[in-house]
């Protein structure tokens, strides 16, 4: 029986414990490293080349995209497998044209985690998803939709001159998330800046929410 060796990169010690007591009840699964930041998480992967990565994308020191592609050219040999709360159609069309081998829901059961890290090593070209309907049609289509309740309510902060930081405690959400928002905001309204954003949905005539306190 061929061992799996896995690396788990994820910034809640306490997912990744739990993570690590459901993969080593598999006969073929080693838990060969762990990461709490993109950084660690590049670094680890490259250092021991592993079969799989479970990668959450809500880590500090990571702009996922970029951590995702980091990983994929340092060890090529590496799946990486995302396993996340988010599922933001943008990030998800984006994680795959680099060439991820799985993208899950963090809602996932313990049999569907252990036949995606399967999958990935059987088959690196396939791809494993847990993720919304909705997600799934607003990837496969060529339109960026509207905004999001969420997108419009980093936005209405934007318009208040607060920082991605400010903006981020304000939601209780990184900085790593407030960029992603607001890379979506950029490419469905076609801007170039914060303030074009802004000004691009204020002329459309459109009312940006208050954000909740």
């Amino acid at each position: 029986m061929l061992t799996i060796r896995i690396v788990l990169a994820d910034d809640h010690t306490l997912l990744r414990e739990a993570l690590r007591e459901i993969l080593l009840a598999e006969p073929d699964f080693a838990i060969v490293g762990e990461a709490g930041d993109g950084e660690a998480a590049v670094e680890s992967v490259s250092r021991l080349a592993p079969d799989v990565v479970l990668l959450d994308v809500d880590m500090p020191r990571s702009q996922p995209v970029e951590t995702a592609r980091r990983l994929l050219r340092n060890s090529p040999r590496t799946s990486v497998i995302v396993l996340t709360m988010h599922d933001e159609p943008q990030l998800v069309k984006e994680m795959l044209q680099v060439g991820v081998s799985g993208y899950l829901h963090k809602g996932i059961g313990r049999r569907d985690l252990v036949a995606a890290i399967h999958q990935a090593t059987r088959e690196p070209r396939q791809v494993t998803m847990s993720v919304s309907r909705e997600t799934i049609v607003s990837v496969g289509s060529n339109s960026t939709g509207p905004l999001s309740a969420r997108e419009q309510e980093v936005l209405s902060l934007v318009a208040g001159a607060l920082s991605n930081r400010q903006i981020a405690t304000r939601l209780s959400i990184t900085e790593g998330t407030v960029k992603r928002h607001l890379r979506n905001i950029f490419d469905k309204l076609g801007a170039e800046s914060r303030m074009d954003a802004v000004n691009k949905v204020r002329a459309a005539g459109a009312r940006l929410p208050h954000p909740h306190p």
